[in-house]
This record gives structure tokens, sequence and C-alpha cells, in this order.
């Protein structure tokens, strides 16, 4: 079975889709992040996010805004590659990209009635001042323990980087 291609949207289709929801008395999800190694606590965060309204669209870093903000050694995957794992998942309906170091902009120009973002982030959630305004909500999701990008790659360097598996 193919895996199919993810629904990519720009922000101004994205924008006319959401109006669509809103039209039909469906909440869109919004979420965003880099997603770069995806893995369990990802997978369990997209699935809580999708379940606190009708559609999800997750908002991508694109490459050069994952450099800005994890470093000059990330992503590990490009945009084009995160975006077709993304997309593959049943939680997600949506993908937009935005390249800006915060999402506010982005969620001004959708105008999401969820937001959605990891408890890891309770201290400061970006746009939701935006959501709140427009009547929406802002959901924080616990995050799986053990679970991080971050941790899967000191433990691919732990095993791999010590030349054992040459």
């Amino acid at each position: 079975m193919e895996v199919p291609e993810p629904k990519i949207l720009t922000v101004a289709e994205m924008r006319a889709e959401r109006d669509r929801l809103v039209a039909e008395g469906k909440d869109l999800v919004f979420t965003n992040g880099c997603f770069d190694i995806l893995h369990r606590g990802h997978v369990t965060y997209l699935t809580f996010a999708r379940n606190q309204g009708d559609a999800l669209v997750v908002a991508l870093n694109t490459d050069a805004s994952v450099k800005s903000n994890k470093g000059d050694d990330r992503p590990i995957n490009g945009e084009e590659d995160r975006a077709y794992v993304l997309g593959s998942l049943r939680a997600v309906d949506y993908i937009v990209y935005f390249s800006d170091k915060e999402p506010k902009e982005i969620i001004t120009q959708i105008l999401p009635q969820v937001l959605v973002k990891g408890s890891d982030w309770a201290h400061y959630v970006s746009g939701r001042e935006v959501v709140e305004a427009n009547g929406g909500r802002v959901v924080l999701a616990d995050m799986v323990a053990g679970k991080s990008t971050t941790g899967t790659i000191e433990r691919i360097i732990q095993v791999y980087g010590k030349g054992k598996h040459e």
C-alpha cells in the first residue's frame, strides 16, 4: 500500500479550508513544530491534538527555520521528508510550511479554533492571545516521558558515534 502524499497547502489555501470547516460547524486544530525525527512522543502528541477538534493542521518549520531554532546540525531530515512522514499519519489532515521563529503570524492568518502545544510550553504559547481573542481555546498536551528528538539523536550518537558499527 502506497503512502499518500501529504496534504500540503499554502497559508491562503489553508485559510480557505478553515473557512469551509467553520461553515460546516467544524473546529480546526492547529499545532506546529519541527518534527525532525518522528518518534512515539510525536505520534502521541499529534493524535491528542487531532482529538481536540475535527481536523488538524500542522505548521511545519522549514529547514531554514529549524536551523535558526535548533542550530546548524539540524534538521536531520529535510522539510519534504518530514512533511511526507507527517502526512502519512491519520491524525494529520493538513500541513503548511512556516519559516518564522514563532508561529504567531501563521496562527493570525489561519485563525484556528483550537491551538495545541506541549505542556513544556506552558510558560509561553505563541499565538495564545490571537486564538483566545477569536473565541478559540488553547490546550496543553502532556509529554511522553523520555521521548524527544534530542534524546533520540543523543542515543544514536552514543551507539553509533563510537565506531562500533562502521
